[in-house]
C-alpha cells in the first residue's frame, strides 16, 4: 500500500488552507495557554473563541490585552477589543490577528461542549503519562547497572609495565634460551672429525 506523502509545493498548501473544511479551520485557531490556566486545567492549547481574554505576544501590538470580539474563519483572523486604528477617510477599524501570535489568558466557559473538551483532554494527557513512565522493573535494572558502573570507575586501574621494562624482560628470556639450547647440544668428538678426514683422504687417493 502506498503512503500518502506531505505536499510540499506552496501553491498546493495554499489552496488545501484556504480550501479546508470547517473543522480542520477550527484546529487551525489553536493557541497557547497562559502558566496559570495550564497549571489548572492541566492543558496546553485550545482553539480560540469570542469571548476569550487575550495577551498578543508577537507584532507590532505585542502586549495588548483585551478580549476577543469577532473570529473570521474565512481569513484566518481575529478581532480584539481595543485595538483599532484610523484610516485616511478617518474611519476606525479593527486590526486583524492571527491566532498563532495570541496567548489565552482566561477561557470563556459559557459553552457546556467547551467544558466536555477540556475534560477530554485532561484524561488523554494522563493516558499520555502514564504510557510514557517506564515500569519500576526496568528503573531498578537501570539502578544496579549505573552501581556497578561507579564500583568500576572507583577501582583503581593496575599500572602498566613501561616499555624500556617489556624490553628488559623479552632480552633476558632469549638469552636464557640461547643458554639452555647451547647446553642441550650433545659436543663434537675427535675421533668423528679424524674418520672424516680419512675418508677424504681415501677418496683421493682412488
Amino acid at each position: 500500500m502506498q503512503t500518502a506523502r506531505p505536499v510540499t509545493k506552496p501553491t498546493k498548501q495554499r489552496k488545501m488552507l484556504f480550501q479546508a473544511p470547517d473543522h480542520v479551520r477550527h484546529k487551525l485557531f489553536a493557541a497557547p495557554l497562559s502558566p496559570e490556566l495550564k497549571t489548572s486545567h492541566k492543558v496546553n492549547t485550545l482553539p480560540v473563541r469570542s469571548g476569550d481574554a487575550i495577551r498578543i505576544m508577537r507584532g507590532d501590538h505585542k502586549g495588548f490585552e483585551g478580549k476577543i470580539t469577532r473570529i473570521d474563519r474565512e481569513k484566518y483572523r481575529i478581532y480584539v477589543e481595543g485595538l483599532s486604528r484610523e484610516k485616511v477617510d478617518g474611519t476606525t477599524v479593527f486590526v486583524p490577528i492571527h491566532p498563532s501570535k495570541v496567548m489565552i489568558t482566561r477561557l470563556n466557559l459559557d459553552d457546556k461542549w467547551r467544558k466536555k473538551v477540556l475534560e477530554r483532554k485532561k484524561t488523554h494527557e494522563k493516558v499520555k503519562k502514564a504510557v510514557r513512565k517506564p515500569p519500576k522493573e526496568v528503573v531498578e535494572v537501570k539502578e544496579e547497572v549505573a552501581e556497578e558502573k561507579i564500583a568500576v570507575e572507583e577501582k583503581v586501574p593496575e599500572k602498566k609495565p613501561k616499555r624500556k621494562a617489556v624490553k628488559r624482560q623479552r632480552a633476558k628470556k632469549t638469552e636464557e634460551k640461547v643458554e639452555k639450547t647451547k647446553e642441550e647440544k650433545p659436543k663434537k668428538t675427535r675421533a668423528k672429525g679424524k674418520k672424516k678426514a680419512v675418508k677424504k683422504k681415501t677418496e683421493g687417493e682412488s
